[in-house]
């Protein structure tokens, strides 16, 4: 029995471990988009942020 539940909580282990690299390659993809955003914003600002008269 303790042999199983050794391999349950190892297994338990990887996934948080997984769902953990998961969130901090999304997070850096999005931090990536804004910070592209932003550069471009700050280069560009008549094209992006046209002021309608």
């Amino acid at each position: 029995m303790k042999p199983l539940l050794v391999l349950m909580f190892a297994g338990l282990l990887q996934g948080c471990t997984l769902l953990a690299v998961a969130d901090a390659a999304g997070s850096a993809v999005v931090y990536g988009v804004k910070t592209t955003v932003n550069v471009l914003d700050a280069v560009t600002p008549d094209i992006i942020n046209r002021k309608k008269d």
